[in-house]
């Protein structure tokens, strides 16, 4: 065997559907080349699969250069892999071993039910956005691009926050399934620009309460979701979100 390929084990969560009962079924997968990236890999093993007369494993992806967020995977329990800063689209074959056991499934959480096998439905994050993540704006031309000043400083932490993907990581690898860095991230990104300000109340309101009712569990403050986010949006936006919404209460109830 060639070094730059590896021979697998696969343990791969099945699962027909979301009514149905799921089990981890194992395959062999041989001559995998280091150089292929995680999704490819499992493309191989579907071309085996159906040349078997199997059916093919289903899993998300889109535009597998990391900024989509539709590869959700959890592998061998860490969210996105073992690299840090990396979504699954985008870690290769080389971080593993000849002969090692590779175990891959879907994003564990009550808010994202399973689909089939590693697919699950994240539309509570689309229900949450939809619910306040937005600026309203007059139609009509374009304003100009510099009409409004923004501080560099207030300038960089909107775009840390809006480098967030909603793939689901920090849900998947929260121990509650908390959505807490998601939606701070949305909230964030708008609350420290002046073009966000007019529904700021509104909009950090109604985005919590959204994400109660999707059935998100609360945050702990243990710090994994922002290890596992592929952007590495940070957990200072969750304190910022907590403040926002203090200050929404208090001023809703005046």
């Amino acid at each position: 065997m060639s070094s730059e390929t590896l021979n697998l084990t696969l343990r791969v969560w099945r699962q027909p559907g979301p009514n149905t009962q799921g089990a981890f079924k194992e395959y062999r997968l041989n001559g995998v080349n280091t150089h292929m990236s995680f999704l490819e890999m499992l493309d191989v093993l579907n071309e085996q699969l159906i040349a078997d007369g199997q059916e093919p494993v289903a899993f998300d992806h889109d535009c597998r250069e990391g900024i989509c967020g539709m590869c959700s995977l959890m592998i061998n329990g860490q969210a996105h892999g073992p690299d840090k800063g990396t979504t699954t689209c985008q870690l290769h074959m080389r971080r593993f071993q000849n002969g090692q056991v590779i175990t891959i499934e879907p994003w564990r959480a009550a808010a994202f039910p399973v689909v089939r096998d590693l697919v699950v439905d994240r539309s509570a994050f689309d229900r949450i956005i939809a619910s306040g993540g937005y600026v309203s704006v007059n139609t009509g031309n374009a304003p100009d691009g510099n009409c409004i000043p923004v501080p560099g400083a207030r300038q960089e932490v909107a775009m840390d926050a809006a480098a967030c993907i909603g793939c689901g990581a920090c849900v998947a690898a929260c121990k509650n399934a908390s959505a807490m860095l998601f939606v701070s991230a949305k909230v964030s990104q708008l609350a420290v620009l002046p073009q966000g300000h007019p529904e700021r109340t509104s909009r950090v309101l109604g985005m919590v309460a959204q994400m109660d009712k999707e059935g998100f569990g609360s945050c702990t403050n243990t710090s994994e979701c922002e290890a596992a986010c592929p952007a590495e949006v940070s957990v200072a936006h969750i304190a910022r979100l907590n403040r926002e919404y203090l200050k929404a209460v208090a001023f809703a109830d005046r």
